[in-house]
């Protein structure tokens, strides 16, 4: 098992990265948050999955544990739903020492997050990723949110884990499609910074049943993501880079009413911003095509036939919108990129320029 330590000015905490390490979420989270009670939180696909072993692990460690099970899919992450869960939360009698726990991928991972960073003005959440995407990026950071009808992660809160468990076994379980669409996020990482890691995805595509790589990958990355939030915790410097693929991405993902899933969303918004970029002579033309051929080889969109006024209509919702501005993660090179301020209507041209239907 590796350790990575992350410090954040609002809480330190240690990401466990192993195999076979699911079984000791109990013991992590009665020495990293203790309390007296647990909220297990998964959804449909996963709780029938380890949902028992988990459970087992908290009352191992001591805990008298309550459960929620949310449908699977990225249309749980609502108001509604972060109500019931909250109300779910108060029927178990949690205080204010005691912890969530959120099993599952990203949507498990921000609802609960998000629960617990409001629930009694913020108890303890303990984050335990079952997706390749959750480990690498969305349960390290403490980025929580839900969607709203005018846009995705539009409420939300910054709220750190007080551990977080990432067990790569439990990969081998994930459906092929899902596998992929999470390899999206760590593409992602390899251009934004880690050049060896991109040349590894170019010469030979991550396997999910190989989990000695995977252990790999996921420790890389989230390498990767500590440093970027410990020198910017509340994303306002560079953090603001983890965005890169992600505004043209999101807009990707609510015009599909998010059907397609956020990985494969990011890869086409990360090649589009590539191919915009190398026609406006920021970054070779080599470099994009490199990014397009990592994303085709893992079997992900590299385009999206979604109109480019309907994208750029979406983008205005987006958070990182500034009046008649919005920030985007410009390609320079692999391994080198850079927040621009652009003004709408070249944002507009960017979209138009590096959109292509596939």
């Amino acid at each position: 098992m590796s350790v990575v330590e992350v410090r954040t000015k609002q809480r330190d905490y240690a990401v466990r990265v192993g195999r076979g390490n699911l079984s000791e979420v109990g013991t992590v989270a009665r020495s990293a948050a203790g309390g007296r009670r647990a909220m297990l939180v998964s959804d449909s696909h996963v709780m029938p999955l380890y949902g028992a072993v988990v459970r087992g692990s908290l009352v191992g460690a001591g805990y008298v544990v309550s459960e929620a099970t949310i449908p699977a899919g990225e249309q749980s992450k609502t108001m509604s739903q972060l109500t019931d869960l909250l109300e779910r939360i108060a029927e178990a009698g949690l205080g204010r020492d005691d912890v969530v726990v959120a099993l599952g991928g990203g949507v498990v991972g921000d609802l609960a997050g998000f629960s617990a960073a409001t629930y009694m003005r913020g108890i303890q959440v303990v984050q335990v990723p079952t997706s390749l995407l959750a480990m690498v990026d969305s349960s390290v950071g403490g980025k929580t949110a839900v969607d709203l009808t005018a846009g995705k992660n539009l409420a939300g809160a910054f709220w750190q884990p007080s551990a977080v468990v990432a067990d790569v076994e439990v990969l081998r379980t994930l459906s092929p499609s899902l596998f992929r669409d999470s390899v999206g996020e760590v593409i992602k990482y390899g251009v934004l910074g880690d050049t060896e890691l991109f040349d590894s995805l170019e010469d030979r595509p991550l396997d999910q049943t190989d989990p000695r790589r995977l252990e790999e990958i996921v420790v890389r990355n989230v390498q990767s993501k500590r440093d970027i939030v410990d020198a910017d915790e509340r994303e306002t410097g560079i953090r603001q880079t983890l965005n890169l693929g992600h505004t043209i991405g999101h807009a990707i993902e609510t015009e599909s009413d998010f059907k397609l899933g956020h990985g494969s969303c990011v890869a086409a918004g990360l090649c589009c911003m590539a191919r915009a970029c190398a026609r406006k002579g920021l970054c070779a033309d080599e470099t994009a095509e490199r990014i397009v051929r990592v994303v085709a080889a893992h079997r992900l969109p590299t385009g999206t036939s979604v109109p480019t006024e309907a994208l750029w209509r979406r983008s205005l919702a987006d958070k990182k919108r500034h009046g008649d501005h919005i920030n985007i993660v410009a390609v320079r090179d692999i391994g080198r990129v850079e927040v621009r301020s652009v003004g709408l209507e070249e944002y507009r041209e960017l979209i138009e320029l590096g959109r292509e239907a596939v």
